[in-house]
């Protein structure tokens, strides 16, 4: 059984999904043992907290040096004893220390279909707004693997969602999450758990 730990800053969403799935079982080999936060106000802990999970938090405000922050996130993470960890909403970036050590090991949800609509400011409604000034006619969520290059990691899944007339940023994000997000992710974690993963010249193989 692989312990699962999730990043989140906020509401929780991409977390209920997990736990969700855990409990029906569509997650399989696999315990989220921890969820660790950087907004100690987010409603994500509460998440956990009523389904029994740990939880821990750890402010980027609350370090000098970034350097410092990238090791105490590391050393927590590593104290959780985890096999993987999932970013659900995490707004703090993640440095060379931490991406090192799980390498392959972490995992990202994107509201879009990589390559478009990626990389440095392309982060919540800013993804559907640019989605939607350019006019395309499918937008999607896609999970990866994390790098150091923004949304740069081995593509895992990917989910396409049908972008309707009339559609706002809010009703895109609405329907990419609740069509693709909340779907694609919990079956990215348990193929991961079960060992059915691998990445070769930064392209996943998934085996049946």
């Amino acid at each position: 059984m692989k312990n699962i730990v999730v990043l989140v800053s906020g509401g929780g969403t991409n977390l209920q999904a997990l736990i969700n799935a855990e409990k029906s079982g569509i997650i399989k080999n696999g315990k989220i043992t921890c969820v660790i936060s950087s907004n100690p106000d987010a409603y994500a802990l509460t998440r956990a907290k009523e389904n029994n999970i740990d939880t821990a938090v750890i402010r980027r405000k609350d370090y000098e040096k970034f350097d410092d922050y990238d090791n105490a996130l590391t050393e927590l993470i590593n104290s959780k004893n985890a096999d993987l960890v999932v970013l659900a909403g995490f707004m703090t970036i993640l440095g060379h220390k931490v991406i090192s050590a799980y390498e392959n090991k972490i995992i990202n949800i994107h509201p879009a279909l990589i390559p478009s609509f990626c990389g440095e400011g392309f982060y919540g409604l800013n993804v559907h707004k640019a989605a939607l000034s350019k006019g395309v006619k499918l937008s999607g969520a896609t999970v990866h693997f994390v790098n150091e290059e923004c949304d740069g990691g081995p593509i895992i899944m990917q989910k396409a969602v049908e972008v309707k007339n009339g559609d706002t940023p809010e009703s895109l994000q609405k329907r990419i999450m609740e069509q693709a997000e909340w779907k694609i992710l919990p079956m990215a974690v348990s193929l991961f758990c079960q060992d059915k993963i691998k990445v070769k010249n930064n392209i996943t193989i998934i085996e049946d």
